[in-house]
């Protein structure tokens, strides 16, 4: 069993599909029945279940991939490791990132960071930060950037706070949103709990929400075109002059987002990692 059979493995058990899994692996459907057949009689026992429209895996064969999963993070680590010893700084940069700092402040300062240090083969995945968080803990991800680091209990460095607003197509006074529509969208536990508390300190009812989307884009465009009111960080609002905006106070204090940069105790063991941190550092 070697690294195929795990990349194999693994791909099976998220596609739960032979065929999905053998387009993934660009593979053919026969060579991947084989490739199982032969893993079964190497072990004896049943690795897959047929079903219907798919197949399960039986107990030893959730074991073996287990065990895949085990030993490509193991592989993955030691790779990293005796690239990092010669002191160069190139190898592999497992980057999770909060979609939304991705989409509007990622690409200046990877393209820049990528531009130093060629050789750093970088790989990034995007999603919410408790998504990235667990990359983190999975060791999926060897850095992460996220919208507050929830109980994050490892090493991690602020890098920006900004406001959040009250943001529409014409202006308006706070006192009145009640009575206007507003317009949401799918985003952190912790922004939504912000707001959600904001909104019970100023009202005691609930918001007229007559639109709610799914990502922080499409929610911006409505308003700009005058369908309603929306609560936005800072973040999205760059370049849009022509937008009313009202920073939210909570007692005496301004509403925040913040955006952290979180990795494991590890990470300044490996070059293209502890680069980046210090790259970001610098930036901040």
């Amino acid at each position: 069993m070697d690294e195929k059979d795990w990349k194999m493995l693994q791909t099976i058990y998220k596609e739960r599909n032979i065929t999905k899994a053998a387009e993934q692996l660009y593979i053919s459907q026969p060579s991947l029945t084989y490739r199982i057949q032969q893993l079964e009689k190497e072990f004896g026992v049943k690795i897959l279940a047929r079903r219907k429209r798919g197949v399960d895996f039986t107990t030893e064969g959730e074991y073996l991939v287990h065990y895949a999963d085990q030993m490509l993070r193991e592989l993955t680590k030691t790779k990293d490791y005796l690239n990092s010893l010669n002191g160069q700084i190139k190898g592999k940069l497992r980057l999770g990132v909060s979609q939304t700092y991705a989409r509007y402040e990622l690409p200046n300062r990877l393209a820049a960071f990528l531009t130093q240090y060629p050789e750093v083969d970088l790989h990034l995945k995007t999603g919410f930060s408790y998504e990235v968080l667990q990359m983190l803990h999975k060791e999926e991800a060897t850095v992460g950037i996220v919208r507050d680091p929830y109980d994050w209990k490892g090493p991690k460095v602020l890098i920006e706070e900004e406001s959040i607003y009250l943001v529409s197509k014409h202006e308006v006074q706070i006192d009145q949103l009640p009575d206007l529509p507003r317009i949401d969208y799918t985003t952190d536990l912790s922004l939504k709990s912000s707001i959600d508390h904001w909104w019970k300190e100023n009202f005691d009812v609930a918001p007229k929400v007559t639109m709610e989307v799914d990502i922080i884009d499409t929610c911006r465009e409505l308003v700009l075109n005058g369908l309603g009111y929306a609560l936005l960080p800072g973040i999205c609002l760059k370049g849009y002059p022509d937008l009313f905006t009202t920073e939210l106070i909570l007692g005496d204090k301004k509403l925040t987002r913040q955006t952290w940069l979180v990795f494991n105790e590890n990470a300044m063991e490996l070059s293209p990692a502890k680069a980046f941190i210090e790259f970001i550092k610098k930036e901040v």
